[in-house]
């Protein structure tokens, strides 16, 4: 949908963003201590560009990942993906997953996909922006500048019922004060943005 937003009105809106402080894992009360969860992809390094395939411009699919370090008394984990750089008042959801399994380590490539009223296991995809389940790929405004991709997981001590297909407001209202570690990963991705040529490279002619 935003690609279709012309290059010269992504200028403008450039330094039109939402913020890094008002992410999920930013707000007061919602990660109180300092244990961390190793969360990473084999598919792109912490700060890299996202490959295309992971994104509107490509097949969309959602990116695998990989996590350790959950601690004891972990009751469930929760992922929240989101775009801090949109050009709106709060950060642009991109995927929600509640009720991982506390002893799984990793989501396979493409799995954050419509699933209903969720699954038997208790995992629910939750709905992104645009309201609607699974993974919103990537898409940000021609010439709006390079926008960060933040993955962030959180491990429950709690993991309270949610109606079926939650959504930020839910997430946030239930993992406060239950955040037992958080990991996060941000992978980037931009439009219509020169690429950068590394110092001694021979650009074409």
């Amino acid at each position: 949908m935003l690609e279709h937003v012309p290059h010269w009105l992504g200028g403008l809106l450039r330094n039109v963003r939402a913020g890094h402080s008002r992410l999920v894992a930013a707000q007061d009360g919602v990660v109180t201590g300092d244990a961390r969860l190793d969360l990473s992809s084999m598919a792109f390094g912490d700060g890299d560009r996202l490959p295309i395939r992971f994104t509107a411009d490509g097949e969309g699919v959602s990116p695998p990942l990989h996590w350790r370090g959950v601690p004891a008394g972990t009751a469930g984990l929760a992922l929240i993906v989101e775009d801090p750089d949109a050009p709106a008042p709060n950060p642009l959801v991109h995927a929600i997953l509640w009720g991982i399994p506390a002893d799984e380590t990793m989501l396979a490539e493409g799995a954050l996909t419509p699933d209903g009223s969720g699954e038997a296991d208790g995992r629910d995809v939750g709905l992104n922006s645009y309201r609607r389940e699974g993974w919103l790929p990537p898409d940000p405004p021609t010439g709006h500048g390079t926008h960060d991709y933040v993955f962030q997981l959180f491990a429950l001590g709690e993991l309270p019922d949610l109606a079926p297909d939650p959504g930020r407001r839910d997430v946030v209202a239930a993992i406060r004060g239950r955040v037992l570690a958080a990991g996060l990963l941000t992978g980037t991705y931009s439009r219509g943005e020169e690429a950068d040529v590394p110092v001694g490279a021979v650009q074409p002619a």
